[in-house]
């Protein structure tokens, strides 16, 4: 009698191809666990030693779908159980000029962080197996109003809602929802940015935080915990002092 291979632990991780995506792929995969990792830059996903790739655009509803599909074949040929799907993928603009909003701006950060994530959802649930842990990007930003945030922020904000409001729903399914909300983390993203950015941390330090609150299925991951549990403390703050300490001067 054949012995049928027992299930190997899956992660999906979308945003793969650097960044924090990248550290949290070559994290799960030095903890043995099988590892797809998501992008659009098919070399810089094959460079993952390990690593099983998917290559599409999150934006792109069709080839979310047909992602998915390919996604349902690999967990059957390979005996992969998807335990946890880590939506990492995003992007980030500032609005300059608040009095002459850029609306076309607004509609390209809330359709990458938010729409698109939707889509993931749509395809990417249904093939997580019970017990499993899904993990959606946010950010600490969310927890005070900062300057030129408008897009970003929202964008983010709309996630932590998103995430508890799954919470809620997907308990009957025997599935947890974790919001991560990061600080600062050096990645090519945030080297862009033109501000100071206080208590920075590694990508790789970022993976960690996020890959031990998921194997703990926190509800939310916010790190490093100095820096955001101040910004949560500010948060606490009357507004109209929030207005005066933030706005541009």
């Amino acid at each position: 009698m054949a012995m049928v291979p027992a299930d190997t632990t899956a992660v999906l991780i979308t945003g793969a191809s650097s960044g924090i995506g990248l550290a949290l792929a070559q994290h799960y995969l030095a903890k043995g666990v099988a590892v797809i990792a998501c992008g659009r830059n098919a070399q810089a996903l094959q460079a993952i030693t390990g690593a099983t790739p998917l290559e599409f655009d999150i934006t792109d509803s069709s080839q979310v779908q047909a992602a998915a599909a390919k996604l349902k074949q690999l967990l059957h040929d390979n005996h992969w159980q998807l335990q946890q799907v880590i939506l990492n993928a995003g992007s980030c603009e500032y609005i300059d000029d608040a009095l002459h909003f850029d609306s076309a701006l607004f509609a390209r950060v809330i359709n990458t962080n938010v729409v698109a994530m939707g889509y993931c959802l749509e395809h990417f649930l249904p093939l997580l197996s019970r017990g499993a842990q899904l993990g959606l990007m946010s950010s600490s930003a969310t927890y005070l109003p900062f300057p030129r945030a408008e897009a970003y922020g929202s964008s983010k904000a709309a996630i932590g809602y998103l995430g508890r409001s799954l919470r809620v729903d997907l308990a009957q399914h025997g599935i947890g929802v974790s919001v991560i909300c990061p600080g600062f983390v050096k990645t090519p993203l945030t080297a862009k940015n033109d501000f100071a950015m206080p208590m920075q941390i590694t990508a790789k330090q970022a993976a960690e935080a996020i890959y031990n609150g998921m194997q703990r299925q926190r509800r939310e991951i916010h790190f490093p915990t100095k820096f955001t549990w101040l910004l949560k403390l500010a948060s606490l703050l009357p507004e109209k002092l929030l207005v005066f300490l933030l706005a541009p001067k």
